[in-house]
């Protein structure tokens, strides 16, 4: 989704793909159109539905053209397997994952974004191998609740509450709004809120958003601790605009607060100098790991929040940014998956490259033993 002025007013359109020219298509590489096919337009009903599926069929292959020319910059990291291990060689690989879109598909109704048993199996497999944390746009809490896995470090309302392990170094433990706590298990563990002074104003915020688009049909408010989130998935296209003037003519009144968008959602946050990016370099301090050259920090998501953590990766701690995505992007990521089923396989290649690479080291000390 894109944000367009009109008339001094928000306009909210979807995202717009990359052009052909922008890809480096041909020129002649053009959708197929009516003209081109067999069969004219005052044949029988019959061919009628046969040309429609001809049309239909040309435009899928041009799309699949225009992804497969985007992936020349952007390639498959299933693909590029071999790449990314080659350089992850002899380091800590460290994984940090979206959860809408990258765990669980895109529904509906986000209250059921359920991530499926098998992934579910592939996330905890790789928490055992690797340091692991979902960083996500839902309240901490929520995404929890969806994960239901206790061996993650958790980041809600795109990383303004971190809960992370205890083992934290003493600079982030020693921070103003990092408190030491519990979790729900009796766990010691370290609580991470940078917008904390905020959730009195997101609560009014919230509320206020209820009932304004109230009258809406198909709008859905939800609470994510230090944001709200304004999902217009099933709102007709037509009332599209009025969910965005509503949403930015209330933030008007909030001026430390603002408004960012993602998939078909309104997000409204505090402005501070806080985001997903800021996340992973966060996780990385608390878990000791930023200030080694043998870590490999990847990150995997689908949405425009993530690209702040693709970039931090990109300029500052040299590791992988993966967007998933089956539609061309512009992104600072590195690689692409298409969709979760390909984040799944992707995760379970690297807990069976792990395992492979701890056994071959395994077999190396005892050889060297034997020759002792």
């Amino acid at each position: 989704m894109d944000l367009k002025s009109n008339h001094n007013s928000p306009v909210l359109t979807d995202p717009a793909s990359l052009s052909k020219s922008r890809l480096g298509l041909p020129s002649n590489m053009t959708p197929c159109s009516p003209a081109a096919l067999p069969f004219s337009s005052s044949v029988s009903s019959p061919r009628k539905k046969l040309n429609k599926d001809l049309i239909s069929e040309c435009q899928l292959d041009d799309n699949d053209a225009a992804y497969q020319t985007w992936m020349i910059n952007y390639p498959s990291a299933l693909n590029s397997f071999h790449l990314i291990t080659s350089y992850a060689k002899c380091k800590t690989v460290a994984l940090f994952l979206d959860y809408d879109g990258t765990l669980s598909p895109i529904v509906d109704n986000p209250d059921h974004a359920f991530m499926s048993s098998a992934m579910r199996a592939a996330v905890r497999e790789a928490a055992n191998h690797f340091p692991t944390a979902i960083i996500s746009g839902r309240s901490r809490d929520k995404v929890h609740e969806f994960v239901k896995l206790s061996e993650l470090y958790y980041a809600g309302s795109h990383g303004m509450d971190i809960m992370g392990p205890i083992r934290i170094s003493e600079s982030v433990g020693d921070h103003p709004v990092c408190i030491k706590t519990t979790d729900s298990k009796g766990k010691e563990v370290h609580l991470f809120q940078p917008a904390r002074e905020f959730l009195p104003m997101i609560n009014e915020v919230y509320k206020s958003l209820i009932e304004i688009t109230s009258n809406i049909i198909g709008v859905k408010v939800e609470n994510n601790k230090f944001c709200v989130s304004v999902h217009y998935r099933n709102v007709d296209k037509r009332m599209w605009d009025e969910v965005g003037l509503r949403v930015f003519g209330l933030i008007k009144g909030f001026p430390r607060l603002r408004v960012t968008h993602g998939r078909k959602v309104l997000e409204v946050r505090p402005v501070i100098d806080w985001n997903k990016g800021k996340a992973v370099e966060f996780l990385l301090e608390s878990l000791q790991l930023s200030q080694r050259n043998d870590v490999l920090p990847i990150y995997v998501g689908d949405d425009r929040t993530d690209e702040d953590a693709f970039k931090v990766l990109r300029e500052r701690i040299h590791g992988f940014g993966i967007l998933v995505s089956n539609v061309p992007k512009e992104t600072n990521a590195y690689y692409s998956l298409r969709d979760p089923s390909e984040v799944q396989e992707f995760l379970k290649s690297l807990v069976r490259w792990k395992k492979f690479t701890a056994s071959q080291t395994e077999d190396y000390n005892i050889d060297l033993m034997c020759i002792g």
